[in-house]
């Protein structure tokens, strides 16, 4: 880890070096912005690429899709890259761009406040960073979604969260307990399960699965990917355009019956020989509600001798076991969350972040997580939210929304370039339109229809997380920046 950042004058500061911020760096170096650093908490890049390691962590986007337009990778060994590959990636893109002099490693950022023409942002060793503009790209996977568990505490075996996998805890021959359904847990199941002499699954929502259709790339392939680089673009263009088909089906609740019919019958092949399994597993909702993951080894794993699948409601954990809400104690040695992440809570995390006039952005966000565009916020003046509210998506990859973003965000400096502005605040009115029309659109869509519930949605039952519309409506709406939405500060 590198010494203790000094305090340091910029004009943009970047916090996070995951395909957001590294994605930001790359951008502002290409258009001759040269004076940003980028603030990392950790000791390398990579984002939740680096966190997350847990046996069979692949990326559920094709790797063509799943990287930069502007740095494409023609040596991807397989159609969805595994993690160690996709670390690789982004530790590539921080070499090939000559970033890692611009990268303050070690800096956890814990405070950032406006003062009127600057950021002020506070570093953990008790350094400073004075910018003009911030471009905030933590990620929003980083909080991690335990259930309060009765008697979690008094277990005397081990338990973890798959986004901090205990490499140092053998499973060889244990018996594991897994709570949860989730992205994480259909990759990381099929990986263990050989080995546990045990694997107990707990299963509150049974998720949609689909078949994934991955393989490997060819050395052939491979090679005429480097020597003919449209050939790859075709690729990523033609990848782009079927994600862009499936979310039409998410749009209207009645298109959804084709992609369902699909999926029930990859369940009814799976589990032919098994229909009390194959009523486990079958969803109770609307095909699309909650994300749709994809996997090829989910189902197999479930069917083995050394599996159960578990619907009961868990009321509490005991000294070795789980038990459930008819009575029955599941003896175990080892809990494994695979549970997500609480992705409001990453939007309120530890960095306190204050605007103008002394206000804290989680005061602002206390009713509900609201932006413009998922990328700026009313009261904080050039501040960028990279992955904000309403730009997650479920059918296609989120970079090709961080491209879009780091697009709006190279036309705001240019604005305050042409204009001699000090800063851009979005204006509250022109905020708050767009989020009542952004709710309007969620009318009607698979997200919000037949009571369905998922982490997309707050407390409130209002999708904040969700992008309700193609992305290249969003591309095209982030193209430029419209100065009538905004407030230009001298």
């Amino acid at each position: 880890m590198s010494a203790p950042t000094a305090d340091i004058t910029v004009d943009i500061a970047i916090v996070g070096s995951g395909f957001a911020g590294l994605g930001a760096a790359v951008r502002l170096a290409q258009a001759g912005r040269n004076d940003f650093v980028v603030l990392e908490k950790a000791d390398s890049v990579g984002g939740t690429w680096r966190d997350n390691t847990y046996p069979g962590c692949t990326c559920d986007v094709q790797s063509a899709l799943y990287s930069f337009s502007f740095a494409p990778n023609p040596d991807w060994t397989h159609r969805f890259a595994r993690q160690p590959e996709i670390r690789a990636y982004l530790e590539d893109v921080a070499d090939r761009y000559d970033l890692r002099s611009r990268i303050r490693f070690g800096a956890r950022v814990t405070s950032a406040e406006w003062t009127g023409k600057r950021w002020t942002l506070r570093i953990a060793d008790g350094s400073t960073v004075s910018a003009r503009a911030v471009i905030w790209a933590p990620g929003g996977l980083r909080e991690m979604s335990v259930p309060d568990i009765e008697g979690l505490a008094e277990f005397r075996g081990t338990t973890f969260h798959s986004a901090h996998w205990n490499h140092d805890h053998d499973l060889r021959g244990r018996r594991v307990a897994v709570i949860g359904t989730g992205a994480s847990a259909i990759q990381f199941v099929p990986a263990i399960q050989p080995d546990v002499e045990h694997l107990t699954l707990f299963q509150r929502t049974a998720p949609w699965v689909v078949p994934k259709p991955d393989g490997e790339v060819s050395p052939r392939l491979r090679r005429l990917y480097r020597a003919v680089p449209l050939l790859q673009k075709l690729k990523r263009a033609t990848v782009y355009a079927r994600g862009e088909a499936v979310v039409a089906f998410f749009l209207r609740t009645s298109r959804t019956k084709i992609p369902e019919k699909v999926a029930r019958a990859y369940i009814d092949r799976a589990f032919a020989d098994r229909p009390d399994l194959r009523a486990k597993v079958t969803p109770d909702f609307a095909f699309g509600c909650k994300r749709v993951l994809l996997s090829d080894d989910y189902y197999p794993a479930l069917k083995q001798p050394n599996v159960d699948v578990v619907t009961e409601k868990i009321v509490r954990v005991t000294e070795s076991g789980v038990v459930t809400a008819d009575g029955v104690e599941h003896e175990v040695d080892t809990i494994i969350f695979g549970t997500g992440f609480k992705i409001a809570a990453s939007f309120l995390d530890s960095m306190a972040v204050t605007g103008r006039d002394g206000v804290s952005l989680s005061e602002v966000w206390r009713d509900g997580v609201e932006g413009f565009l998922g990328t700026t916020v009313a009261g904080f003046p050039n501040f960028f939210v990279m992955t904000g509210p309403n730009t997650a998506i479920g059918h296609t990859s989120l970079v090709v929304m961080i491209e879009a973003q780091l697009n709006y965000i190279l036309d705001a400096l240019r604005l305050l370039d042409r204009t001699g502005a000090t800063a851009l605040d979005t204006r509250r009115d022109r905020q708050d339109a767009y989020n009542a029309a952004t709710q309007r659109k969620f009318a009607g869509t698979v997200w919000t229809a037949g009571g369905c519930q998922s982490w997309y949605l707050d407390e409130d039952g209002r999708n904040r997380t969700i992008w309700p519309n193609f992305t290249f409506v969003f591309r095209r709406r982030t193209r430029k920046v419209r100065p009538a939405d905004h407030e230009l500060l001298v």
